[in-house]
């Protein structure tokens, strides 16, 4: 039997919106997927795109890559970015709260574009004379596009590791309006180009962070490797921000680690136990200590009742409200039938109540998760906050019986995102305004 030929060696030019790089691969990949892959490997890109190369069969012109065997063994790839690119997560909601690096959550209202260093200023405010004078577009250096996007993917970190496309279209839109000459000729929009030139920036700034230790894109950061074939693959069991989250998993503060944090946890868990709260300190420690908090409950995820024990101040009210921007009794007497409850309201009546459908006034109701009455309060809209500021603080998933239900109030009732609506909840929020 003849023996198959030897496989040939590879030299492929990956461009990028603002930058080309060369990949020498040992043989030919086994498909396209294979090769997106090892280019997102060697390149560190974290994105997903398509490819496009330049077909000599038709003077180089860009061609969709559907076929590996369709590349010639020294070619010129171009990555096409897929519209959701910048964040594969399902749903956004809150953002962190307490990372040095996240100190609001993404602008309502338009992007607001940052100061440049002085000598690109200088140059922007040259060229944005020039525009209005000759119409005239600045013909821009790679240097000088370079300054520019690393510093607008600093300003967008500082609000979301991970903006989605519609958030990045903003900057963009946002940028050309405040400095008109970097409008792009030809484009519809003027800032299409600009918008995949920042989703890139964008990745590779998360590569920045996650190589200097920066938790909340180090999570999501794959292991596997040749050397590590069985290791977990990259972006599996992708950990982001959801339902508006501002500090998703904010770094330990500096001289802290997980022992002193756990001490200070310790600590709450001791000032709690006593008739006479020390409530300034428990908040003070509580802030101190949401590290190692969040790290507990996204990293580890365990049960809400053992969460519960290991950080007791999450039942007062104080605490909840705080966690998600806005003192409970336990309630230990009572044995509710609960079992496989995941999220829900018990209102306990008077025996004088129970011929109403609707119940004014309640003797109490509990908040049940995970089969548990956490807490209990007064009144149902302080238990409907609390429930909600609950499914935040430990990271809950939406129940899927009120998935609709907690959807329309996390966007529509408290305004803790501005995503784009499921067609049933957009068309009861048409009907809402009409």
């Amino acid at each position: 039997m003849a023996a198959a030929p030897p496989q040939q060696p590879m030299l492929i030019r990956v461009v990028e919106t603002d930058r080309a790089r060369k990949l020498k691969l040992s043989s030919r990949p086994a498909s396209v997927d294979a090769l997106i892959k090892i280019i997102k490997e060697q390149l560190e890109i974290d994105l997903d795109f398509s490819l496009l190369y330049e077909d000599p069969d038709f003077d180089g012109k860009l061609t969709s890559l559907a076929d590996i065997e369709e590349l010639p063994e020294k070619a010129v790839v171009h990555i096409s970015l897929s519209e959701d690119s910048s964040s594969t997560a399902s749903t956004d909601l809150l953002s962190d709260v307490s990372s040095p690096g996240r100190l609001s959550r993404w602008p309502q209202g338009p992007f607001p574009v940052p100061t440049f260093a002085f000598d690109v200023e200088l140059k922007l405010q040259h060229g944005n004379a020039e525009y209005e004078r000759s119409n005239r577009h600045l013909k821009l250096t790679r240097d000088l596009k370079h300054d520019i996007l690393e510093k607008l993917a600093s300003t967008m970190y500082s609000f979301k590791a991970y903006p989605n496309d519609k958030e990045i279209a903003k900057a963009a839109e946002a940028l050309v309006a405040k400095h008109p000459c970097l409008k792009e000729a030809g484009s519809e929009t003027g800032w299409n180009g600009w918008k995949n030139s920042i989703k890139f920036k964008m990745g590779n700034y998360r590569t920045k962070m996650r190589r200097a230790g920066c938790q909340e894109v180090t999570v999501n950061a794959g292991k596997r490797s040749r050397s590590n074939p069985d290791n977990e693959p990259s972006h599996s069991n992708i950990k982001r921000p959801k339902r508006a989250e501002v500090n998703f998993l904010p770094n330990f503060p500096q001289g802290k680690d997980p022992s002193s944090l756990d001490q200070l946890r310790q600590a709450i868990v001791e000032e709690v136990k006593k008739a006479e709260k020390n409530l300034p300190l428990i908040r003070k420690l509580m802030e101190t200590t949401f590290p190692l908090r969040r790290q507990t409950i996204v990293m580890s995820c365990p049960p809400v009742k053992e969460l519960l024990d290991l950080w007791p101040a999450l039942k007062m009210e104080s605490e909840i409200v705080i966690s998600i921007s806005f003192s409970f009794i336990q309630d230990e007497a009572d044995e509710l039938e609960l079992d496989g409850v995941e999220v829900a309201l018990f209102t306990v009546i008077s025996d004088h109540d129970t011929t109403s459908p609707v119940h004014y006034q309640p003797v109490k109701i509990s908040v049940v998760i995970e089969s548990d009455a956490v807490v209990s309060l007064p009144r149902f809209g302080e238990a409907f906050l609390v429930m909600f500021g609950l499914i935040y603080t430990l990271h809950l998933s939406y129940p899927k019986a009120l998935t609709n239900t907690l959807e329309f109030t996390q966007k529509i009732l408290l305004g803790l995102e501005s995503g784009k609506l499921s067609p049933r909840l957009q068309t009861l929020k048409n009907d809402l305004v009409m």
